[in-house]
């Protein structure tokens, strides 16, 4: 029997509220190991040395129901000869696939997803897989690099560079049909993105970001506006008109070399560590996080063990910050402080 009227109403009422009670409570990690997006091999290790550096662990002490999903299992495809210079188009292409399937079905099961990858190209699955349960999403892109090269305008045919590309509904009469890319639909307008920390643009995406009116923020404008300033106009610009969900895609190499040196294409004069972080904490703040990559760890190019696991490290405290660690942490109630003690020296003089 078919429920209707008041009752109805009121039980998918209850279904909507637990649902969000559950996507707030409930986190599912997801490994995407995989390099075929640029030439340097070791990224496809970045999802071990994240959850090596305690990033489970630290997500279940926010009290989250963490569900890790383990790695994705890619298959190498042994032909795959670049088209117009873009280099493994097939083996990105697929990989992007499998991983839009997994990202879709893990926010509609109403997770709050986190994407270890790998490198950046992966985002085309990761938005592309969001986007299918949330159309209505916008993208804060944190990042030394545009990564909304096409085809046309890579210097290297690196899919990594490309991603943005792939997503844009303006860009979609500049795109070429890639192999393997087939099932790849535009999701997102101009409009629905944001970049934070630029400074390593190519001539063809400086040329896109101004003529599609995209809302950017270089590493100079951090510095000239402060971060705070530059998250308060992101957030006006992405939810103004309306609250919706919020895809982060996070590249290591936002932050400055000295912070995350095992990356594979660091760019000097990148965030600090509180700049990273508050960026991370204020995009928690607006409750509307619904997905998060985050990208470019790449172990075998650290030059020491402790740069591996000091950008390890930094990996898992954008993680947990994005969820809502917190850099307070905890504090005794006012009854639990003790009163502070009289210097009667001074109070002789």
């Amino acid at each position: 029997m078919a429920l209707r009227g008041p009752l109805f109403r009121l039980l998918r009422i209850q279904l909507s509220h637990t649902s969000q009670q559950s996507r707030a409570q409930s986190v599912a990690v997801l490994g995407a190991p995989f390099s075929r997006g640029q030439k340097r091999r070791g990224v496809e290790h970045g999802p071990k040395v994240i959850r090596d550096a305690g990033l489970i662990e630290r997500l279940s002490g926010l009290d989250y129901s963490v569900h890790d999903f383990g790695d994705l299992n890619f298959h190498h495809l042994e032909k795959d000869e670049p088209y117009m210079d873009v280099k493994f188009p097939r083996n990105v292409g697929a990989a992007n696939k499998m991983l839009s399937g997994a990202v879709s079905r893990a926010v509609g099961a109403g997770h709050t997803l986190v994407m270890l990858g790998g490198d950046h190209s992966l985002a085309i699955g990761s938005v592309g897989g969001h986007a299918q349960q949330c159309p209505d999403l916008c993208l804060i892109w944190v990042d030394a690099h545009a990564d909304v090269n096409t085809p046309m305008t890579s210097p290297s045919g690196n899919l990594h560079g490309q991603p943005v590309a792939f997503m844009l509904k303006e860009l979609q009469d500049k795109m070429p049909d890639i192999p393997g890319f087939s099932w790849m639909k535009p999701c997102l307008s101009s409009s629905d993105l944001v970049y934070i920390g630029l400074r390593d643009v190519d001539p063809g995406e400086h040329h896109i970001l101004k003529n599609l009116g995209i809302q950017y923020f270089t590493m100079r404008d951090i510095d000239r506006l402060g971060i705070q300033r530059v998250m308060e106009v992101t957030f006006d610009h992405l939810l103004a008109r309306k609250q919706r969900p919020i895809h982060l895609s996070f590249d290591i190499d936002a932050f400055d070399p000295s912070l995350a040196p095992a990356t594979g294409t660091p760019v000097n004069g990148g965030l600090t560590y509180r700049e990273g972080i508050y960026i991370t904490e204020e995009i928690h703040n607006t409750g509307l996080l619904s997905a998060m990559d985050l990208v470019e760890v790449n172990p075998v190019l650290g030059a020491t063990q402790e740069a591996v696991e000091a950008t390890a490290s930094l990996a898992v405290d954008v993680i947990a910050s994005s969820l809502g660690q917190t850099r307070e942490g905890a504090h005794p109630s006012i009854d639990e402080i003790p009163p502070a003690k009289e210097d009667t020296e001074q109070l002789r003089l």
